[in-house]
């Protein structure tokens, strides 16, 4: 039974909360004002705290730090009567689940309680799978030789057992969809349907007749009913990519979908119940957009429960190679030896800027395969603007500009080199592995016993 923290300086409040979640079969303590809140999380264990922040002489946010310092695995539901985003804002950076303004909908916070407990369960399953296995980053195409890339694939794994609403930022090219793809084949909604929708592609009216659906006569050209895609999806997930560029009419109407589970098709009158879990991407900073009155802020904060951010390619240089490799792989027929790699051809692919990011990798290594001589890939073959890119004398960060508190254990970064070395060494030998253990130096049978490690 999970324990849930209850603190406000009202005991009318604190009596309506305690009968209502206790109803809902948790475990609850109800403490009156902050102060004495600030001893319990000092000698007890909580799953979650809802708390409210307008309290004297210790308020909710002083709580939130305390809980985000001392109990990092429990999560905080910040309950205000002052809705201001600016509160919102610092609860959120502080560490806050989320928050519920007063007076609240019982439906609203009970689903709120529900997601913050489903989101710390995953978190500590995931942590004992860790303990078990060990860290392993590759989720199913998604190649994390990076530490961010890794911290992409590992949110990934905590977020996809739970229905959370996740926000995922990201340059055009960086793998938005992947990501958002990855977690919907990591949830318990895997068997049901996945389906994506370019909020950026679709004319004002009809993308909302894709999202909602229509009746029959709605419109010029509505010759029958039809269901949108969030009834399509029902059970799975819905994508809502370049959510930046969605209309204000329709975020309105999107708002509403979220809070209250419910559509309603374009021309209809009647609601219609749906279950569909909502990934979000975007290219833009919704922030930016909502200074400008181009987004709203009560969607921004619905949407945004988890945040997952993907660096651009020039920004995680260590997974270019691996990626290359990966589409050298993917692309090669069945049988065939992919093409080897000339050196001053891995010089230059992690010296280009790539602002397409893996998406113009991908392409200018389809362009590569298609021009290539001899099975061995050379400048010449390239795309014309990334041949012409000047090698830089060092692709990676100075020993002297690295956190060291974000540095890889020796052996990690060992590993992580010698992987590099015998792809590009079995690359130039064709796959002859007997021609790369001579090349190396190395037995034949220690060949073998490394690349379950780097063929991954």
């Amino acid at each position: 039974m999970e324990r849930i923290l209850l603190v406000d300086d009202e005991p009318s409040i604190l009596s309506v909360l305690s009968a209502l979640l206790k109803a809902e079969g948790y475990e609850v303590m109800p403490v009156l004002g902050g102060d004495k809140a600030k001893v319990v999380l000092a000698s007890e264990e909580f799953d979650l705290m809802l708390s409210d922040i307008r309290m004297s002489p210790v308020n909710g946010m002083e709580l939130l730090k305390i809980a985000h310092n001392d109990r990092p695995t429990m999560s905080v539901i910040m309950l205000t009567a002052y809705g201001s985003v600016e509160t919102a804002i610092e609860a959120l950076k502080l560490g806050a689940f989320d928050y519920v303004t007063k007076p609240f909908k019982v439906d609203e916070l009970l689903i709120t309680v529900q997601r913050a407990l489903e989101y710390n369960k995953a978190l500590s399953e995931n942590a004992d799978l860790k303990a078990q296995l060990g860290t392993k980053y590759h989720l199913e195409n998604i190649i994390a030789e990076s530490p961010s890339m890794q911290n992409v694939c590992d949110m990934i794994k905590r977020v996809a057992p739970t229905d959370t609403t996740i926000l995922i930022y990201g340059e055009s090219g960086t793998g938005k969809e992947l990501v958002a793809k990855a977690i919907h084949a990591q949830s318990r909604r895997k068997d049901k349907k996945f389906l994506a929708v370019n909020c950026a592609a679709l004319p004002e009216p009809l993308l909302e007749s894709e999202m909602f659906g229509h009746i029959k006569g709605a419109f010029t050209g509505a010759t029958a009913n039809k269901e949108g895609l969030f009834e399509a999806a029902t059970g799975g997930t819905i994508f809502l990519d370049e959510i930046g560029a969605m209309p204000m009419s329709i975020q309105s109407k999107l708002l509403r979908v979220l809070q209250e589970k419910e559509v309603r098709r374009v021309g209809s009158n009647e609601n219609i119940s749906i279950d569909a879990r909502v990934l979000a991407a975007t290219n833009t900073r919704l922030e930016q957009l909502m200074k400008e009155g181009k987004f709203r802020e009560d969607l921004y904060y619905r949407l945004s429960v988890i945040p997952i951010e993907i660096k651009s390619l020039r920004e995680r240089i260590e997974d270019i190679m691996p990626l290359v490799y990966h589409i050298l792989r993917k692309e090669t027929p069945g049988g065939q030896t992919p093409p080897a790699l000339d050196p001053e051809v891995c010089a230059i692919l992690e010296s280009y800027n790539w602002p397409g990011n893996v998406r113009e990798l991908e392409n200018a290594i389809k362009h590569a395969i298609t021009f290539v001589k001899d099975n061995k890939i050379t400048k010449d073959v390239l795309p014309p603007k990334i041949a012409s890119t000047p090698i830089r004398t060092a692709t990676r960060s100075p020993i002297s500009d690295i956190d060291a508190s974000k540095c890889k254990s020796l052996k990690a970064f060992i590993r992580a080199k010698e992987k590099d070395y015998l792809q590009q060494v079995l690359s130039h030998t064709g796959g002859d592995k007997e021609e790369a253990a001579k090349a190396l130096k190395i037995s034949l049978a220690t060949l073998y016993r490394k690349l379950p490690e780097t063929q991954e």
